[in-house]
């Protein structure tokens, strides 16, 4: 089902749409997903940009032995964003839980692109951001011990050393490629040690390590 948006309730909740134009906020409509839902098909022709609200939805393809391979599992912000230079879509993209989702049309986004220089600009400062959160990404699956990769991510997705998580402890080990009980034992281990404090949903790398990294960049 599809309806509609109230743009200043979005972009309160969702400030990083805030650029987009007024003649993308007329064409969008949110779309609710079932859990297994498909998003849309690996070699279907694109139609749209999509930008997830609530929920989270997962890019697979199957591998030839026909298991399942996540590409990506996006919990928030837009995703298939490379469609718009693509012919078709390279993977399935499927909810994994209940989601909401906007739908940008294709054809309305490229004109939009074309033709305001603002919104090109925000788009090739997003398209930025995510390219250096890839990078970070890839290089914090390269590091090998539970304990480094905690640590790196702290480090290079948090401010000032400071993350509020936005998911559960298990989808964020499943980020972190590791098991939810390896997580919860390094983390446990790295507050003993003093290298982390934990309030909540807040981590904070504590005072010593930050001052560590400065001093190592």
């Amino acid at each position: 089902m599809a309806t509609h948006m109230d743009w200043p309730a979005l972009t309160h909740t969702h400030p990083e749409l805030s650029f987009l134009p007024s003649s993308l906020r007329a064409v969008t409509v949110v779309h609710d997903f079932d859990k297994g839902e498909t998003v849309f098909r690996r070699d279907a022709r694109p139609q749209a940009v999509y930008f997830l609200l609530t929920g989270e939805v997962r890019l697979v393809r199957r591998s030839r032995a026909g298991n399942e391979v996540i590409l990506q599992r996006t919990r928030r912000g837009f995703f298939a964003e490379a469609s718009l230079e693509s012919g078709v879509y390279h993977c399935d993209a499927v909810a994994a839980r209940p989601s909401k989702v906007l739908r940008i049309p294709l054809a309305a986004t490229r004109e939009a692109l074309d033709n305001d220089s603002t919104f090109r600009r925000a788009w090739i400062a997003h398209l930025s951001r995510e390219l250096r959160r890839a990078r970070a990404q890839g290089e914090r699956l390269a590091l090998k011990s539970a304990q480094e990769r905690i640590l790196h991510y702290l480090e290079s997705e948090g401010s000032d050393g400071v993350v509020t998580l936005a998911v559960s402890r298990k989808a964020w080990a499943a980020e972190l490629g590791l098991t939810h009980e390896t997580l919860y034992r390094t983390l446990a281990r790295l507050e003993a040690e003093g290298l982390v404090i934990r309030h909540g949903s807040e981590l904070r790398l504590a005072k010593r390590r930050a001052h560590g990294v400065a001093a190592r960049s």
